[in-house]
């Protein structure tokens, strides 16, 4: 799947960027995140700081999607453009928006 059909999944683009996704992340803890998650992955959490942006980063994030209706601030927007990383928000709660990319065919 590519960044960019997390659009048609419903999610609201708010950061250009693109790439192949092969893999999911449901998690809220950075440290976890940066231990577990895999390069190409889709990442689905509440947490809209900057430091969201430096570990997908380090790990090969390619895409953030902020659920529950949250936001993200303009410098992690900004940080999110110079990183390349894409940035997503939803209405959905982490586990409905994991389910649809589950459907997909993201693990």
């Amino acid at each position: 799947m590519k960044v960019s059909d997390l659009e048609e999944l419903g999610f609201k683009r708010i950061t250009d960027g693109d790439g192949e996704l092969k893999h999911g992340y449901i998690c809220d803890l950075l440290s976890e995140v940066m231990a577990k998650a895999e390069a190409d992955t889709v990442w689905l959490t509440v947490q809209s700081h900057m430091n969201v942006i430096a570990v997908a980063a380090i790990t090969g994030i390619r895409a953030i999607v902020l659920c529950n209706g949250h936001k993200f601030d303009e410098d992690t927007m900004e940080k999110a453009k110079a990183e390349k990383i894409s940035l997503f928000t939803t209405s959905l709660n982490a586990f409905e928006a994991g389910g649809k990319l589950y459907d997909k065919g993201l693990r």
